[in-house]
């Protein structure tokens, strides 16, 4: 009997743990150190302008981020320091909120990432979808051209233009979602909301 328990809990622990690793792949580099929403909010703090950071939030939550980087602009030494991480943490949590997810922390720098999210990225980057071939289903593939064209056509934009921003973003959430396996071609079906993934190359204003 108590060699059944041990094995029923074992199958447990490793149920939960197949669960943990097909899900995260919807939203699992956002909330990273090496992640697009981070990244943002680092390039807000080194060039000043908030706005690179807004464009990951919902616009409701606006003001909450464009607080915590208020208080890193008027902190001094140490006192910055803490403001720049909370700053991040504020954003990330914020932008997680929009997806519907918790928050637990920013991962480190070289948490590994799903195969289809890293090559997502890579084909944006390289303005190629060779990098995901093989990795997305074939019935599957057509809905993943279609959303890589729109990332790809809304991904420059002027930084004073959130909508735009947005827009961008919106789009290449849903992209990487759909390359990492969730959403739906149906009408009305699976739109994630607009943010999660990769940074929109973005202009000055």
């Amino acid at each position: 009997m108590t060699h059944s328990r041990t094995l029923t809990r074992t199958i447990a622990r490793g149920l939960r743990a197949a669960v943990r690793l097909v899900v995260r792949p919807a939203s699992a580099h956002c909330d990273t150190e090496d992640g697009p929403v981070v990244k943002a909010g680092r390039r807000a703090l080194i060039s000043g302008d908030v706005n690179h950071a807004l464009a990951w939030v919902r616009a409701a939550d606006e003001d909450e981020v464009r607080a915590a980087f208020t208080a890193v602009v008027a902190g001094l030494g140490p006192e910055r320091v803490g403001a720049d991480r909370r700053f991040l943490e504020t954003l990330v949590r914020l932008h997680r909120a929009g997806e519907g997810a918790g928050f637990d922390g920013i991962k480190p720098s070289g948490t590994p990432q799903p195969p289809a999210v890293t090559a997502a990225d890579r084909a944006l980057e390289t303005g190629s979808l060779v990098p995901l071939h093989g990795l997305v289903e074939a019935d599957r593939w057509p809905g993943v051209v279609e959303r890589f064209a729109a990332a790809s056509a809304l991904q420059h934009h002027d930084t004073g233009d959130l909508p735009a921003a947005r827009a961008a973003v919106a789009a290449y959430v849903d992209y990487v979602h759909y390359a990492a396996g969730h959403g739906s071609d149906a009408a009305g079906g699976h739109r994630p909301h607009a943010h999660l993934g990769a940074l929109p190359t973005q202009r000055a204003s």
